[in-house]
């Protein structure tokens, strides 16, 4: 198949295996679709990974997107050949203990480390970093929050941020506003926070404003209903999106919707008018993870929506420099020092390895 000069469309599909079939190949072509997220199941090993991003780029002027949930702790994609990174927790509890200067210094590096391995496989973006607050009431975000305290996450989330733009990476900030307050996991409910925006104001939406203000690249926003704000859910709020990211918060970066298949999505329809509903609300890029089949139908059936800002807001998702210019960086003594800090600390890789996936298919 030739390389296609296409712009990048507003769908974020994903792939079986460890390498693209004809059919994948053909349907990452298509003029809506503008990125692919990878998951475990994607990876055998870095140099398998490399092949495949490179089998990715290969179809696209210009390239698609490639992303992954690479995080830390429970939340790392790809193991063999990586540092293990830590769940931003420990990057709070090192603040607790050792203080403000020791803990963002980890974070920096963390996200350096995090950055720069990806992008030495081809990858542009991970969806990190959590802004969720630690209220110790939900699961699913548990530690990879970095802490309870608004000011504690904003400091710590900008130093892994400056780490991952070293890293040649942008990032995206998640579960806008805020996912900690409520027990239940979107993958499998729809939970609801019932508090006034006037209480999130006050401590979850602050790490989203704060590094809106200071070159955060995209947001996810949550598969949660804010009742007291809007009867919808956050991703799919106009009053979220746009009034309150957009407008009060500034923010002119690319949002990306969560999966669109998760059952906190669900109540929206079937998958053409989830998506609809969330580009109508000011998504820029829809995630459909694990049913190549909603793909397909969306494909079909979606009505492009006008994105005149869509091409600027993508490419500047794009990660900087190239594969293989960060092969060799990684490759590098100073940087095996660094990942080595780093991943003195994560939790022992048995316990990384054998740890449940968020949002994984199984």
């Amino acid at each position: 198949m030739s390389t296609l000069t296409l712009p990048r469309g507003p769908v974020m599909a994903d792939v079986a295996g460890f390498r693209l079939s004809d059919d994948e190949k053909q349907r990452l072509c298509h003029p809506l679709v503008g990125g692919v997220i990878l998951f475990r199941r994607n990876f055998d090993s870095v140099e398998q990974l490399k092949a495949l991003s490179a089998e990715i780029r290969a179809l696209r002027q210009p390239e698609l997107l490639i992303a992954v949930d690479h995080e830390g702790g429970r939340v790392q994609r790809f193991l063999a050949g990586f540092t293990r990174l830590p769940p931003m927790r420990v990057l709070g509890e090192l603040w607790d203990v050792q203080g403000q200067t020791v803990a963002e210094a980890a974070a920096e590096e963390t996200g350096y480390v995090l950055a720069a391995e990806l992008r030495a496989c081809g990858v542009d973006l991970s969806f990190t970093p959590v802004l969720d607050l630690d209220w110790q009431h939900c699961a699913v975000i548990g530690n990879r929050s970095f802490h309870g305290d608004p000011a504690v996450v904003i400091a710590l989330a900008s130093a892994l941020q400056r780490g991952l733009n070293r890293g040649g990476m942008g990032s995206c900030g998640k579960h806008f506003p805020g996912h900690g307050f409520v027990d239940g996991d979107t993958h499998v409910a729809m939970p609801q926070d019932p508090r006034s925006l006037d209480d999130i104001r006050a401590a979850d939406l602050k790490p989203f404003a704060a590094l809106a203000a200071s070159g955060m690249k995209a947001v996810m926003p949550a598969h949660v209903i804010y009742p007291q704000v809007d009867d919808t859910s956050a991703g799919f709020s106009r009053i979220w999106l746009q009034d309150i990211l957009r407008g009060e918060l500034g923010f002119d970066g690319t949002i990306f919707s969560d999966d669109l298949t998760m059952e906190g999505a669900a109540g929206a329809g079937d998958i053409v008018a989830r998506a609809g509903r969330a580009f109508a609300a000011g998504c820029d890029m829809a995630l459909v993870c694990n049913r190549p089949e909603l793909v397909d139908d969306l494909l079909a059936s979606l009505a492009a929506p006008v994105q005149p800002q869509l091409a600027q807001r993508l490419q500047a998702m794009a990660g900087q420099g190239t594969p293989a210019e960060w092969a060799v960086r990684v490759a590098g003594s100073d940087f095996a020092a660094i990942a080595a800090r780093v991943g003195a600390l994560a939790v022992p890789p048995q316990q990384l390895a054998a740890a449940p996936q968020v949002g994984e298919a199984h």
